[in-house]
């Protein structure tokens, strides 16, 4: 299973073993992640699952679509170019070693 890294705003890190499919969203809350709300439910409707994903990612993700460019707009703490919802970041075996930095606030 492809490994994700959730790094703290207080860069402490937790890496868990998450199987293809899930998303980066549902995989932090199915293990209790903290910083990361996912209110919506990984439907693009809250931006409570905000994430910064950096040039270093290990694979290319996919672009982000209207929906999600929209809802960026209306995370907790700054949007950067290296923001993404991570309810729409499915992990695939490319995405082995992905680090996601969480914001300091969802909501």
């Amino acid at each position: 299973m492809p490994r994700i890294t959730y790094v703290a705003a207080d860069q402490s890190e937790r890496t868990l073993d998450l199987p293809v499919g899930t998303t980066v969203m549902r995989g932090a809350l199915l293990h209790d992640v903290d910083g990361i709300a996912g209110q919506c439910g990984g439907y693009v409707q809250c931006a409570t699952c905000h994430v910064y994903v950096g040039p270093d990612s290990p694979a290319a993700l996919d672009a982000v679509d209207s929906e999600e460019d929209m809802m960026l707009e209306f995370t907790a703490c700054p949007r950067t170019r290296d923001s993404r919802l991570s309810c729409q970041i499915k992990v695939t075996e490319d995405l082995d070693g992905l680090r996601v930095r969480l914001p300091e606030q969802q909501l």
